[in-house]
């Protein structure tokens, strides 16, 4: 339990420590200030955010111990 907690707070802080979400997330910061750099603030007024970048990383909520367990058991 404490190990597991302790993982929780390092991907917390850190992020995913799979290489292909580590790459996309690096890759789709470039790609939003890029998209920023060009953005036309007539067409479209909020800028955009690296979320529009990351297809895969949409469902990445914290669950619950017990959910975990569940999981993984």
């Amino acid at each position: 339990m404490r190990e597991f907690r302790s993982w929780v707070k390092f991907r917390q802080r850190r992020g995913s420590l799979h290489m292909g979400m580590r790459v996309e997330r690096s890759t789709a910061l470039l790609a939003m200030i890029l998209a920023n750099q060009a953005r036309d603030p007539k067409k479209r007024p909020e800028p955009y955010t690296v979320e529009d970048f990351t297809p895969h990383d949409k469902d990445d909520k914290p669950i619950s111990l017990e959910d975990a367990k569940a999981t993984w058991a």
